[in-house]
């Protein structure tokens, strides 16, 4: 490659393309409107916010990779719309519903989720080049927020308030945080590869699996996401385990 190709390489690289921004913003936007319903009060409407949120998230680093649009821009504009969106807004939440009551031990949770998230997203941006793909080093932030969030969406459908649940949220946000600046593994589903031809037995798996979500969105949400969670402590274990002994 010549100097001049390679100098327009880096110029297409660094350029600002509107398609794959376009997402973030989206995403961006539904973690700003949880905030805000959150602090209208409107849990159930800021806890779907976040999911709609993880939606926008997750194609727009795909769009940017099927047109060829990636940008050192677009990069650095995905972490900080993951901050706010898997960051702060979860954070608010939480503390609005259910631990605005505990005093500096509730804020103190929800700033150990936030900052976590923080240290989560530059260590994810720092060693991006060097850890296995296969796997995310801590909790993803979305799946952090996704288990928050899920978890204020199934206790208000059940009619269960903050007050009541106020120590065992402290918990689960803490729980959250600690696990996103973790060294645990977490698979991270990048090696799917989705033009890749797959048996018909697929696709109705598929099928059966949107269906399982619709059923009860909720309780399914919080189910996966915490299942998730907790799959990066068996597969430590797992390793641990199989480690040989010296």
């Amino acid at each position: 490659m010549d100097q001049e190709a390679h100098k327009n390489l880096n110029l297409r690289r660094r350029g600002i393309y509107l398609l794959p921004n376009l997402f973030t913003t989206a995403a961006l936007f539904a973690g700003f409107y949880a905030i805000v319903q959150s602090m209208n009060g409107r849990f159930e409407f800021a806890a779907v916010a976040i999911f709609i949120a993880m939606v926008f998230d997750g194609l727009d680093g795909r769009v940017a990779r099927l047109t060829h649009t990636q940008s050192e821009f677009g990069a650095e504009y995905d972490s900080l719309s993951d901050m706010v969106s898997f960051g702060v807004a979860p954070a608010l939440i939480i503390y609005e519903w259910a631990l605005k009551g505990l005093g500096k031990v509730g804020w103190f949770a929800a700033f150990i989720y936030c900052a976590a998230t923080a240290l989560r997203l530059a260590r994810f941006n720092t060693n991006i080049d060097i850890v296995d793909k296969r796997y995310f080093q801590g909790l993803p932030s979305p799946a952090a927020a996704a288990l928050i969030a899920g978890f204020v969406w199934v206790m208000l459908d059940y009619g269960f308030k903050g007050a009541e649940l106020s120590w065992m949220a402290a918990a689960l946000t803490a729980f959250a945080g600690l696990s996103m600046v973790s060294n645990l593994p977490f698979y991270s589903f990048k090696d799917f590869n989705m033009r890749k031809s797959v048996p018909f037995v697929a696709i109705f798996l598929m099928a059966l699996f949107f269906i399982l979500i619709s059923s009860y969105p909720p309780g399914v949400l919080f189910l996966l996401f915490l299942a998730y969670t907790l799959s990066g402590y068996v597969m430590w274990f797992i390793r641990r385990r199989a480690k040989p002994v010296a």
